[in-house]
């Protein structure tokens, strides 16, 4: 579904991203780990069309969409969570949710079967239906954001630091819930600093150390590995 070749990107003189390819499967769960700073969230950002490319290829579905507008890549079927959790804070959560399906509003039922899909996959969620989206805790937050994301009917989703701020409790949802997803057939590519968590559910991975690819592997191997510590670190 995604198949990223010696992509480079970054921020004026600073080089985030630095010759990095990879692929994500049909159906697979990948997850891109390393430290603060290691490039996974530019990574993403590119692969979405939120940060242009200075070099190499994006390509979706088989097709060459490098440097391709955001909208573009929602409408092709990919859909991103960033790490910043933001969900319209006086909106409801049924509100947020029929948001993510801007680009289907015209398909009513189908809209609606999907909203009923989110609910039984996060049934807190459909606690809180009418509820204004800022005053749900971190970790519903996080639910609402994913199936908002959702609502656009993606074919892959990239999500970035899903757990990140929450109680172990909530991680421990919140991975249950990607799993869900995936055994929809989606196609997810993980960026993940709990990397044991990641890596329990991830069919591969890849080690992103200072912009560039460290190793790469089946999950299994990724987590056997003696030097992954030093690679995760950079120690």
């Amino acid at each position: 579904m995604i198949k990223v070749s010696n992509l480079q990107a970054g921020y004026g003189a600073v080089r985030a991203v630095r010759g990095v390819s990879l692929t994500l499967g049909k159906g697979e769960l990948v997850t891109v780990l390393g430290a603060n700073g290691a490039g996974k969230s530019s990574l993403m950002l590119t692969i979405a069309g939120a940060l242009k490319p200075t070099g190499g290829q994006v390509f979706f579905d088989g097709k060459d969409v490098t440097g391709a507008t955001p909208e573009r890549m929602v409408r092709l079927g990919l859909a991103m969570v960033p790490e910043t959790r933001d969900v319209f804070p006086d909106l409801t959560v049924a509100e947020n949710l029929r948001l993510g399906a801007y680009i289907r509003r015209k398909q009513v039922d189908a809209v609606q079967a999907d909203l009923e899909k989110m609910y039984e996959i996060f049934p807190r969620l459909k606690e809180r239906e009418h509820q204004a989206g800022g005053t749900l805790s971190g970790g519903e937050q996080q639910m609402l954001v994913i199936a908002r994301a959702m609502m656009s009917d993606p074919k892959v989703l990239l999500l970035d630091e899903p757990s990140l701020g929450l109680a172990p409790n909530l991680v421990d949802q919140i991975f249950e819930m990607i799993l869900e997803l995936k055994a929809t057939g989606l196609s997810i590519l993980l960026v993940e600093q709990n990397a044991s968590k990641a890596l329990q559910i991830a069919d591969r991975a890849y080690v992103l150390r200072l912009g560039e690819i460290a190793a790469e592997g089946t999950a299994a191997e990724i987590s056997e590995a003696s030097d992954l510590h030093a690679m995760y670190l950079g120690g």
